[in-house]
């Protein structure tokens, strides 16, 4: 498979060139809300780097199912030898405001487990990815959690912004006992690099309250071959048949966080 993921990894730079040669030039007709969604937005660059990394997959692996953000998906799909888990641009409001935080997600899932994933950051060049069994990268160095508690870390977030309805309060409250129980917390607009970010040891936590499958399927292998933990915010397995929260961490700021979000 070496010669297939390498193909796969080009194919990942090259949708990456495609975002960066969109960068400042997104017109109003180049982004539609979905289901009237102020906050949910989808632009013709999110279908195009999808259309163009099904595609080019399908050349190399003509058997290949998929399950990714801009098509109707059919969770029976993962029950397959190959089966890839794509965000064409993870952090697409970050992409239409030129905020230059945004990232290409792709994971491969064998029979539901997760066996190779790729989180590729364009605007820094940046290639995070993970084998199962095989550890974790970022631009083919090996990289770790860290081994920070709760106190002194760094929390990333996110705000669960298209549920603000049923799921803010919940939100706010977790952030409110984090912000006086770390060093601080960070917003950034993009679960996956939050999750890269993490097995990469330059945050500490992360949780989010509902995220879909394509935004956390790589994330959670780059964390689990990095040595981290991941889980629901209720400490259940991670399921990427369907939305769920999302908490991870470190060994030691781990069980500190699962404290917190069970209450929620």
């Amino acid at each position: 498979m070496k010669k297939i993921y390498d193909e796969i990894k080009q194919a990942v730079i090259n949708a990456g060139k495609m975002m960066l040669d969109a960068d400042g030039a997104i017109a109003e007709a180049d982004v539609a809300e979905k289901n009237g969604d102020v906050t949910n937005l989808v632009t013709k660059y999110d279908v195009e780097i999808q259309e163009y990394l099904i595609e080019r997959i399908l050349e190399l692996i003509p058997s290949a199912t998929f399950v990714a953000e801009e098509k109707e998906n059919d969770s029976s799909s993962l029950d397959n030898d190959f089966c890839f888990i794509i965000d064409p641009i993870d952090g697409t409001t970050n992409f239409i405001h030129g905020y230059g935080h945004s990232c290409i997600s792709l994971a491969m899932i064998s029979y539901n487990e997760v066996v190779f994933a790729i989180i590729y950051d364009p605007y820094r060049d940046e290639m995070f990815s993970a084998e199962l069994g095989c550890g974790a990268y970022l631009n083919g160095k090996r990289m770790y959690v860290s081994k920070r508690d709760l106190r002194t870390s760094i929390v990333a977030y996110g705000t669960a912004p298209y549920y603000k309805d049923t799921l803010g309060k919940a939100t706010l409250g977790i952030y409110t006992e984090l912000f006086y129980r770390s060093i601080d917390l960070r917003r950034c607009g993009s679960a996956a690099l939050d999750l890269a970010y993490l097995a990469a040891g330059r945050n500490d936590a992360f949780y989010e309250m509902r995220l879909s499958p394509w935004d956390i399927a790589a994330g959670a292998l780059l964390v689990k071959e990095a040595g981290g933990i991941i889980s629901t915010a209720q400490g259940e397995p991670i399921d990427l048949s369907r939305n769920i929260s999302v908490i991870s961490g470190n060994p030691v700021s781990y069980p500190e966080l699962l404290e917190i979000t069970k209450k929620y």
